[in-house]
Order: C-alpha cells, then sequence, then structure tokens
C-alpha cells in the first residue's frame, strides 16, 4: 500500500534518513521506533508531504505520488502536539476542514461522540486544555474515514477513559483492514496496538519484524525490554538487521 524506495534525506551536512526501504501493507498496525534523531519523524513527515527526500520515491499503491499532493486526502493523521488557528471554535474548525478536503460523505463520529465533542463544539480552540485539543486531533484523524492513519503519541495528554475510548477506535479500525502507523515512548500502548515493529537508528532501518517473534528472539517477555536492548546497541552489523519473513 505504502512503499519508501531507497529514501534519503539530509539537512545541510546531516544525513537523517539513509536510503530507507520499507512497505506497509492494507491491514498492518505498525510501531515506528528509535531514539531521538533517528529518522523516524522525518520519515513519517515525507509521508504527510512536510518534506520532500533528496533521493527515492515514496508510492502508494504502487503508484509514485513524489510529485504530487492528492493521496494525502487518504491519509488521517494526529500529531503529538496539536496546533489549530486559536481563532476558531470546535465545530468551526471541522467546517474548515471538510470545505479543505472537499468532503462530503459520511464522516465517521465514533470519537466525536464519544468524547462528547458536540456540548463544547462552540468553544475557542485556544481555551481548550492539552487533553482536550488531543480528543479533538484524535475526532479529526479519523473523521473522513482515510485508509491509513498515522498517530504520533495518540495517548499523550489524554485521561484513562479517553486512552481506552482512543486505543479501542484503533483497534477497530485495524479490524476493518486500515493501515495504522503509530509512534510512542508509551511502549506499553505499542504492544497493545501493533504487531510488527519498525526500529530506526542512524537514519537506517535496523529492524523490521513482529513484535511477537521479536520478544521469542530475545528472550523477553515484552515490548519495553526488547526496546531497551535495541537502543543499548552501540554499533548494529549488518547481521543484526532483521528483516520481515
Amino acid at each position: 500500500m505504502i512503499t519508501f524506495e531507497n529514501i534519503s534525506k539530509a539537512f545541510g551536512k546531516l544525513q537523517v534518513l539513509n536510503g530507507i526501504n520499507l512497505r506497509f501493507n492494507r491491514g498492518e498496525a505498525v510501531a515506528i521506533v528509535g531514539p531521538n534523531g533517528s529518522g523516524k519523524t522525518t520519515l513519517l513527515k515525507i509521508l504527510l508531504g512536510m518534506v520532500l527526500p533528496d533521493e527515492g520515491r515514496l508510492l502508494m499503491n504502487d503508484e509514485d505520488v513524489s510529485k504530487t499532493s492528492d493521496y494525502r486526502s487518504q491519509i488521517g493523521y494526529m500529531p503529538q502536539i496539536s496546533k489549530f488557528p486559536s481563532n476558531l471554535r470546535i465545530s468551526q474548525l471541522f467546517d474548515m476542514m471538510k470545505e479543505i478536503r472537499q468532503a462530503n460523505g459520511q464522516y465517521d463520529l465514533d470519537l466525536y461522540e464519544a468524547f462528547e465533542l458536540e456540548t463544547i463544539k462552540d468553544k475557542y480552540l485556544s481555551s481548550l486544555s492539552g487533553g482536550t485539543k488531543q480528543k479533538v486531533a484524535a475526532a479529526l484523524a479519523f473523521y473522513f474515514n482515510p485508509p491509513v492513519l498515522v498517530l504520533d503519541e495518540p495517548t499523550a495528554g489524554l485521561d484513562p477513559l479517553a486512552c481506552e475510548i482512543l486505543k479501542n477506535k484503533i483497534r477497530l479500525e485495524n479490524t476493518k483492514g486500515k493501515l495504522l502507523l503509530i509512534t510512542s515512548h508509551i511502549l506499553s500502548d505499542l504492544e497493545e496496538l501493533t504487531e510488527r515493529l519498525v526500529y530506526l537508528q542512524d537514519g537506517r532501518v535496523h529492524v523490521d519484524r513482529s513484535i511477537t517473534d521479536l520478544k521469542a528472539d530475545y528472550g523477553q517477555n515484552n515490548l519495553s525490554r526488547v526496546i531497551a536492548i535495541l537502543m543499548k546497541k552501540k554499533e548494529m552489523t549488518s547481521s543484526d538487521i532483521l528483516q520481515v519473513a
């Protein structure tokens, strides 16, 4: 569904991504992790069209989308920190996004209703707490029924009830065959919600494998211990690189 083909990116003399080759398919739930500066944020920004690669191609459904923006309508994005226009009300934000996307079909109201956003729709976005802004961002990411969802620290700032509502929604959409790409420092969330792990370090893919197999390989019972082992490795040779079977 989505393919990163030999993607490289540098900012000045800093090589952020170096020959990334990844393919993500419908129905997958994938955790993308790595230490700070590993390149995961740049990788996702390339997918979202916010950064252009220096080399390589981005493909969706096997079609090169590097020079078009139309494919972005198929992606729902929930950023870690949402920056909304402060002069808009919640209802105005959703209306504006409908106009931008030129959408007039069936909307996914599950999170909008579960988070009871209708009761506060006239509040200005600038007046909302961080947790409420996260609820708005989550509802907006799912609102247009996109086949691909990119979720960056989705549960950060949410209260326990809101976390469970969102996680249940993520699981539901995965069963519908949607592709989920999730980054989070809350590793228990990743273990609950994803089946495959992509580990980036120094701009390269070092691990790309099912979480179940990784835990078995490293003799660990939980994902956090596996990640800790990976991050402690100062150097990773080619023999350490694992690929999806």
